[in-house]
């Protein structure tokens, strides 16, 4: 069912009491544990809880099913008799966005409650048993905001008496080679956190004199020991962006976590979260001074837990979309939700990215009472693409990496057996490039399309080959002149333009997408379907024209076996693909790399027709 933008739509978001439940079972449970912590008295100056707004509004007017079988609420986590008051659609009282820059400001941007996406329950067991532990994820799915969260809950006091801090170390990059420099600016950076979060001074007047007194190795162990000593509740220390650090910066800094470990508690932090992409197991660094590897789980080996932050679920980001519609009257059709879903696959920057772009930045999508439909998104999605977000950006420079490339490209191309290196797929995972768990594959559709725009952008700007040589009268793409067209063009070039690539293994599907990007780039996309042990690449060429939109299925396959064999899985491949997408025409392209091969051979144009009556068009090359 679509979310509607009727004025009582809202949403459960009352994060401090679902918390307070929360920390009272563990509480309750760990009673022999936090005996001296339950005597301490909280400080007086710990910070605020999380700024969640005053008002706001439940999902459950909104059309979003909130029950499961039981009639359970599904993503609700507000029992209905404790329902926050509802922000009408249109309300006054401060305009909020999607987030898509640093950590979420709840009081400006749609969010979800960080602490609903962990195991809340877990985390504070660890807190209290003084555990150290890692959090990693991709760039951009609210690892900070999650750090913020537990900070702002641990001390407001209803999870027990904490001190807690976080800090990000990210400047520290800077010294690279120079541990002196990165560990004052790492120092100097808790301090200031602890000044600002807790009113708490003491590591700005102590650290500068320890650092002279222990020097950069010793600095970082001697500075929390003595805060710890003087604070009056335990201390619990969030690192960010640990794994910006390099060289002998981060393994000086994590060795002097493990040296202070055995005090922790009143010497030492009682727990330390370490944040970042990688789990620190997959850290390999470089010392600086012996030009030697150091494993990340030599410098660091006390963590209690690797903790790997998901995307969101359906559930989440329709209450994320909710959000929009409860303060606008906007509403998203059921279209609209599933193209999202399919598009993203949760991945929260993407989520909040394109709802950003067909809300706020695209002007059709400012009418607030037009509602979004599936066209919109898809569209918005495309933009995103072509613009090259930083986000997207990023994360294409990492094709350039030998071991990224080790991975990818048997993806790309299909193969059907491979061996990876469990080390090369675990760092891919990390990136956010692949989906978490297995068959091995690009995590969404967005980033699927991103791959290979991104491998074939120099290929595209060098084919002189234009949309409006392709179209017939009707508007229409010619899809027969089109790949007679990439027939000769491949005779001609594939040789050179092949090698161009660093993903040879995928060459020449690689290629017909470059030429068909280059053409279709004149007013209409190409969604892809691959994959590895698929053996193909599926391509949906989408075009639109005055009588509705076209829709034409291209598979490409490298020969296997005979080509009788590949021509007949081919075809009820490709008869399939275009039955599921509803395509008006099917086109199978294989590739035949025989060397010995003549060309003569390897070019050819045949009509076939699928077992259950489709036409398809095959094409050698």
């Amino acid at each position: 069912m679509p979310i509607r933008g009727d004025a009582d739509a809202a949403r459960v978001l009352a994060f401090p009491a679902v918390r307070k439940r929360h920390s009272q079972a563990i509480l309750d449970g760990l009673g022999t544990l936090r005996v001296s912590q339950q005597a301490s008295e909280p400080s007086s100056r710990t910070a605020h809880a999380w700024p969640w707004p005053a008002e706001m509004p439940t999902n459950t007017p909104c059309g979003i099913s909130t029950s499961s079988e039981s009639g359970a609420p599904q993503h609700s986590m507000l029992p209905s008799s404790r329902k926050p008051p509802r922000r009408a659609a249109g309300q006054t009282g401060g305009v909020r966005y999607f987030n898509t820059a640093g950590p979420i400001r709840a009081e400006v941007n749609y969010c979800i409650d960080p602490l609903s996406r962990v195991d809340l329950d877990g985390w504070l067991h660890m807190v209290a048993a003084s555990q150290y532990f890692v959090l990693h994820a991709p760039r951009q799915t609210g690892k900070t905001s999650v750090l913020l969260a537990l900070r702002d809950l641990l001390n407001s006091g209803t999870a027990g008496s904490y001190r807690c801090v976080y800090a990000n170390v990210e400047a520290g990059q800077a010294g690279r080679r120079d541990p002196d420099a990165a560990i004052r600016g790492i120092l100097g950076e808790i301090a200031a956190e602890a000044r600002l979060t807790l009113g708490d001074t003491f590591l700005d007047s102590a650290w500068p004199a320890l650092f002279d007194k222990h020097g950069p190795h010793g600095a970082v162990t001697n500075a929390l020991r003595e805060w710890c000593e003087a604070a009056p509740a335990p201390v619990v220390l969030l690192i960010d962006e640990i794994d910006a650090l390099v060289g002998d910066t981060l393994i000086s800094l994590l060795r002097q976590l493990r040296t202070g470990y055995p005090r922790r508690g009143p010497q030492f932090p009682q727990s330390v979260v370490l944040c970042g992409v990688r789990d620190v197991r997959d850290y390999r660094i470089r010392s600086d001074e012996h030009d030697e590897i150091v494993t990340g789980g030599s410098p660091f080996n006390i963590k209690a837990a690797s903790l790997r932050l998901g995307d969101f679920d359906r559930g989440a980001m329709t209450d994320l979309l909710a959000q929009h519609t409860a303060d606008t009257g906007q509403a998203f059709t059921e279209g609209a939700l599933s193209t999202l879903w399919e598009r993203t696959q949760g991945q929260p920057w993407l989520v909040n990215a394109v709802g950003d772009e067909a809300c706020f930045r695209h002007p059709p999508g400012r009418d607030r009472t037009q509602p979004l439909d599936a066209t919109a998104i898809a569209e918005a999605a495309e933009r995103l693409v072509v613009r090259r977000e930083t986000h997207i950006d990023q994360l294409a420079d990492k094709l350039a990496e030998p071991r990224v490339r080790r991975v990818i490209e048997p993806v790309l191309a299909g193969t059907a057996m491979h061996t990876f290196d469990i080390h090369d797929v675990e760092y891919v995972r990390d990136l956010g490039l692949l989906a978490h768990d297995d068959p091995l594959r690009i995590a969404n559709p967005i980033y699927a399309e991103v791959i290979p725009r991104q491998l074939t952008y120099g290929t595209q700007s060098g084919i002189a080959h234009e949309a409006a040589w392709y179209l017939s009268p009707d508007g229409r793409l010619d899809m027969d002149r089109l790949l007679d067209a990439f027939q000769q063009f491949f005779r001609e070039h594939s040789e050179h333009w092949v090698e161009r690539f660093d993903y040879k293994e995928a060459g020449p599907q690689l290629l017909l997408q470059a030429f068909l990007q280059r053409i279709v780039n004149g007013g209409g996309r190409i969604e892809r379907e691959y994959g590895l042990g698929r053996r193909r690449t599926d391509l949906l060429v989408i075009w639109p024209t005055a009588h509705g939109t076209q829709r034409s299925v291209v598979e490409c396959k490298l020969l296997r076996g005979t080509p009788t064999q590949t021509i007949e899985h081919g075809v009820a491949q490709t008869a399939d693909y275009m039955d599921r997408c509803d395509a008006d025409s099917g086109h199978l392209v294989i590739f035949d790399r025989g060397a010995d091969t003549p060309w003569a051979e390897k070019i050819f144009r045949h009509e076939h027709r699928s077992s259950g009556g489709t036409a398809v068009t095959v094409w050698g090359a």
